[in-house]
Parts: structure tokens; sequence; C-alpha cells
């Protein structure tokens, strides 16, 4: 929908046990998730590079259905999503998005694994920045990308949020989270 225009991004408060996160959608789906604990400027500042001029109207019972979605995954009690998405990006960036969509729950792949998936073997650096401009935080699982290494590396919502997310989904299965080198070797 748009006022005067422009777009209106919808935007509540998710908050559960210890989790805070601000959401936005558009009519067409579920556009940003804002990373732990952070103001609503977050939205805004994003909102204003992807969408300028657009209005930001609260409403919570728009977003109910992306809550509940959000909330349960949280909970551990659902491990995909089905809610629409808004992405705004790149012809790149949709294309890694799309990538991470693909790793599994409770798995994790790296930087080079995704650069390798979308045939750009030697673009490490410009996947990590497409990554690193994923909008949609959790749905959009940036979170299960981690270093050669095996070390958490950056994320939006910073390291301590990506680590609870990948303890999350550890916790779900009662096991370790597996990188994909070990889905390959133990299938």
């Amino acid at each position: 929908m748009k006022a005067n225009g422009n777009t209106i991004i919808y935007w509540s408060l998710l908050s559960v046990d210890d989790w805070k996160l601000h959401l936005a959608a558009t009519t067409a789906g579920l556009c940003y998730i804002g990373s732990q604990n952070q103001p609503l400027d977050e939205i805004a500042m994003w909102a204003s590079k992807k969408f300028p001029g657009s209005e930001l109207i609260r409403d919570d019972e728009m977003l109910q259905a992306y809550k509940t979605e959000l909330i349960a995954y949280l909970q551990g009690t659902q491990d995909s999503f089905g809610m629409p998405l808004d992405l705004q990006g790149t012809p790149f960036q949709l294309t890694v998005w799309k990538e991470l969509c693909e790793i599994p729950y409770g798995h994790t792949a790296s930087y080079s694994d995704i650069a390798n998936r979308v045939d750009k073997p030697s673009a490490v650096r410009a996947v990590g920045t497409a990554i690193g401009a994923n909008p949609v935080l959790i749905t959009v699982p940036c979170h299960r990308v981690i270093g050669k290494n095996g070390s958490l590396t950056g994320f939006r919502g910073g390291i301590a949020m990506k680590s609870a997310l990948l303890t999350l989904e550890k916790n779900r299965f009662g096991a370790e989270v597996t990188t994909e080198k070990e889905n390959v070797v133990h299938g």
C-alpha cells in the first residue's frame, strides 16, 4: 500500500522470552527483522535506503502472522517458515539469500560453500557482503554461515545473537550443529 505515492512499511515489536526484535513488512511480505534489542531506528535507517520516502506505521495486527511463526521458531517448535517475504536487494544479493534458505535447520555452511553454490568460488568476500546485507534475519538464515575453520564470524545481529540462534537449533535436535562438510561425510 502507498500513502502519498510512497510505500507504507508496517512494523511491530516481537517480544518473547529473552528476544526483542522489531519486524517490518509491506503488503507484499516481511521485509526486515531487526537485531536483538535494537531500537526502531534500525528499521528507519534501512527503510530510508531501500524505500526512500516510505512511511513507518505501527500495526501489531498486520504483523501477527509473522510474529506467530517467529515465536514458534524461537521457542523451538518450528524449523521452517512459510511467510511471504518482500526482499529488496541486488540480483546477486537475492541469489545469495536464496542459497542461504537452502541450508537446512541445524546445519551450517561456510562462506566458501555459499560462493561455490552461486558459481562464484573466487567471490567469497562479495558473498560475505551480500550475507551481511540480509534484511530478514532468522527467516533467511544467515546465522547458519560460519567461517571456513568453523568459527562464528560477522552477523548483523551480533555474534551473541548468532550463537543463540545456532544453540537453539542445536538444542532442538539434541546434537551438535553440523557443518556442510560433516553432512557430506556422515550423509
